[in-house]
């Protein structure tokens, strides 16, 4: 029999302004939403915390944080601005990643979340000193799942240089592999090339190109309110769009077309690396 396609739609950034919040729960309980990754340095920490509380279903996990922001390890200090500032950081070794990892996954604890997955803000695991610090972390917290953020395929509709940055990361792969060997990995993996672009067009096609196997769908739904507003990010009405694709009803359809079964990691035997 032909191997099923199976789906972990997963929202970055909750626990950043309380109307990203809303659109994450919204876009699980009345789209296809199935997973989301907290932030536990984000300014609506306690509003994303609260929200997990009252919505069980949804899957919760660690969006680590090495850029933007303020360190939960030192709250007094701030961490690098950008990637670039990081990078300097890192080669300076002026932050203590791994404690920094540490202390942001035991905050989230401390909460009552136990998480089932790990990822990073702007894919800072990509660099590999952050890399193995986030596989440390994994099998320290008994965490199984770590993304790896390697789209599958070219989007011919995504902007170019989503498309070669995309293109130029395949090369990490076989660090990933091994740095990440004996946790866990879904074989696919999409939605880079379309953050900031992406709509219910955009989602279907992508749905309709989906492998078989198990892919993990990153996306970053919210709320255009307030608190987004004033937000230091790029993405804001940008979100509201994407929580419209995930509600909408062509992208219903295309997932019941294809077959293709939502799902989370905590259905994919997350609990536990044994």
């Amino acid at each position: 029999m032909p191997e099923s396609i199976r789906l972990i739609v997963n929202a970055d950034d909750f626990g950043f302004t309380r109307d990203v919040n809303q659109g994450i729960v919204e876009a699980h309980l009345h789209g296809i939403l199935t997973a989301t990754t907290l932030m536990a340095n984000g300014d609506a920490f306690d509003d994303a915390v609260a929200l997990a509380r009252k919505t069980p279903t949804l899957d919760v996990g660690c969006h680590l944080v090495l850029v933007q922001g303020r360190s939960v390890l030192h709250p007094s200090r701030e961490l690098p601005a950008t990637l670039k500032d990081l990078i300097s950081a890192l080669r300076r070794r002026e932050i203590p990643i791994q404690d920094e990892i540490f202390a942001q996954i035991r905050r989230i604890l401390a909460a009552g979340i136990q998480p089932t997955h790990l990822d990073t803000h702007k894919h800072t695991h990509l660099l590999p000193p952050v890399l193995e610090a986030v596989a440390r972390a994994a099998r320290e917290f008994n965490i199984p799942w770590v993304r790896r953020p390697f789209d599958f395929g070219m989007d011919g509709k995504a902007r170019l240089t989503k498309r070669v940055v995309s293109l130029g990361m395949q090369i990490l792969r076989p660090r990933f592999a091994s740095a990440l060997s004996g946790l866990r990995t879904t074989d696919h993996f999409a939605g880079f090339q379309i953050t900031g672009t992406l709509n219910d067009g955009s989602l279907a096609e992508t749905l309709m190109r989906l492998p078989p196997g198990l892919t993990e769908f990153m996306c970053h739904p919210g709320h255009l309110g307030p608190e987004l507003r004033n937000a230091a990010t790029r993405l804001k009405a940008s979100r509201e769009i994407e929580l419209a694709a995930l509600l909408s009803p062509r992208t219903r359809q295309v997932i019941e077309q294809r077959g293709i079964q939502l799902m989370n990691y905590r259905q994919n035997g997350a609990i536990g690396l044994g």
